[in-house]
């Protein structure tokens, strides 16, 4: 419970715990100004907690209650992602359907193993691309789609990573880490870890796996409204600073003791936090040759994770790591604080001269989440949106249009849009050519479109094709 950890490593913080809720807390936050004194919210004011805005505590009380349904369809919502999982490898493994009922009934069917490097995510499933082509370095799109298919990669498992870093990218695969949640109490970050060699210089890339489909404790730190202030940085998600490593009593400590990812536990008995743990391999590597240098990435959870990843490092400054970060790029990252921690990290970016890219495409949902209101609610995105339509054209912008999502006024253009991707996967790989084929899962995913508009637009297909087919070139000559 937030309650039993000493925050004053926090000089403010607003902290919902929705398994303390009852329905009668969720009343009296919704009708009473007074929104202290709650099992289920803890605040820097106390039990004096007064929050005029009836449209905050509405939020509010919105983020415990989905965080509450997340809770209770934790288990089935994984065993139905298991499910769709086994089900897709069994019918790829085996050939497709009729091949799989023949196999099955002359006892020849082949089951998967998840822990092979043949199984392939749902991430996967509906995008099977994989290999980076022959883009070359001097190519001003290949890191952003290098860190765009290392970001869809780490949603894999390790054998897959392993193998296909090393024999398919042709690179030197450093690792891929299950990482400790302090206060969900099990690992729930995932990094993987891969060094790109070159006569110029070495760059490792460091990706964050971002939010699974099926994974119920990665959308309740989405949706999670809670927050930690930080003196001379700002307000921060608390949900993306607890799968970083953020420490129960302590907080971002500079230094603690725990492996390096060489053994099954740390000496705490449980693995190493995501942040200490890159932050000292980065250590190791960067100390022993002064040309190599690193870029950060993630998409989706994965994106707020890397962009918060530099924030600590300019907290404890971390002068080496600072000076050879190369750039941050996210597709469709959520935003991770307020407008005074926006302008502590631009100030920090161009001191650093550290390059961010933010790739958002068309209505996914997730870059407009958590609500950005100066009424409502304080999260603010910052830097530069590469933002890109449904025919993936780009338009550098501050934010990216309808930036709440929830717009009446964006209802039925959003419907109308996700209804011409639908048409679209029939015919990109005519205009674009075979590479750009969309399979048949990915069509009935974006058949979701039309109920939800911008949850299909959120998966990595959408952000590959970005990468791949805009001008982001007009991005780089404005640098």
């Amino acid at each position: 419970m937030a309650s039993n950890c000493n925050k004053s490593f926090a000089n403010s913080y607003l902290l919902l715990m929705p398994e303390e809720a009852s329905l009668l807390d969720l009343v009296r936050i919704l009708f009473s100004q007074n929104i202290g004194h709650r099992k289920c919210l803890e605040s820097h004011s106390g039990e004096k907690t007064v929050e005029r805005s009836f449209k905050r505590r509405f939020l509010i009380v919105a983020s415990i209650l989905l965080q509450k349904l997340l809770m209770a369809v934790s288990k089935p919502l994984a065993f139905l992602g298991s499910f769709i999982e086994m089900f897709i490898n069994t019918l790829n493994l085996n050939g497709g359907l009729f091949s799989t009922l023949l196999h099955l009934l002359t006892g020849k069917l082949v089951v998967p193993d998840r822990k092979s490097s043949k199984f392939l995510s749902f991430i996967g499933n509906l995008d099977y691309r994989m290999r980076l082509g022959t883009m070359k370095r001097e190519d001003c799109r290949y890191y952003v789609y290098l860190a765009m298919m290392a970001s869809k990669a780490s949603y894999e498992n390790e054998a897959f990573l392993e193998d296909i870093v090393t024999n398919k990218w042709e690179m030197e695969y450093v690792g891929f880490y299950n990482c400790w949640n302090d206060y969900q109490g099990k690992s729930t970050t995932q990094v993987l870890i891969f060094l790109e060699k070159h006569e110029d210089g070495d760059t490792y890339v460091v990706s964050f796996r971002g939010t699974e489909p099926f994974d119920a404790d990665a959308w309740s730190t989405d949706v999670d409204l809670s927050w930690y202030g930080i003196r001379g940085v700002g307000k921060m998600h608390a949900g993306f600073m607890k799968a970083l490593g953020l420490q129960k009593n302590v907080g971002w400590p500079k230094e603690i003791n725990q492996n390096n990812g060489d053994e099954e536990e740390s000496v705490d008995d449980h693995p190493p936090f995501a942040y200490y743990l890159i932050r000292d391999i980065l250590r190791k590597v960067l100390s022993e040759n002064e040309k190599t240098k690193y870029i950060v990435t993630g998409h989706s959870l994965g994106g707020a994770l890397a962009i918060l990843f530099p924030t600590i490092l300019f907290m404890h400054d971390e002068k080496l790591l600072i000076e050879r970060l190369e750039g941050i790029y996210t597709f469709g990252q959520p935003r991770v604080g307020d407008e005074a921690y926006a302008n502590y990290m631009k100030a920090k970016f161009k001191e650093n001269s550290i390059r961010y890219c933010r790739f958002v495409y068309c209505n996914d949902i997730v870059p407009r989440l958590p609500w950005d209101d100066n009424n409502l609610m304080f999260f603010k995105h910052f830097g530069v949106c590469l933002y890109f339509n449904r025919g993936y054209e780009l338009q550098i912008v501050e934010e990216e249009p309808n930036k709440n999502y929830f717009s009446p006024w964006y209802i039925i253009p959003m419907i109308f849009n996700a209804i011409l991707e639908i048409i679209r996967s029939f015919t990109i790989a005519y205009k674009h050519g075979p590479r750009y084929r969309e399979g048949w899962l990915c069509f009935f995913f974006r058949l979701i479109g039309i109920l939800i508009p911008g949850v299909p637009a959120h998966c990595p297909q959408d952000y590959i094709n970005s990468t791949l087919l805009g001008s982001i070139e007009k991005h780089f000559k404005a640098d």
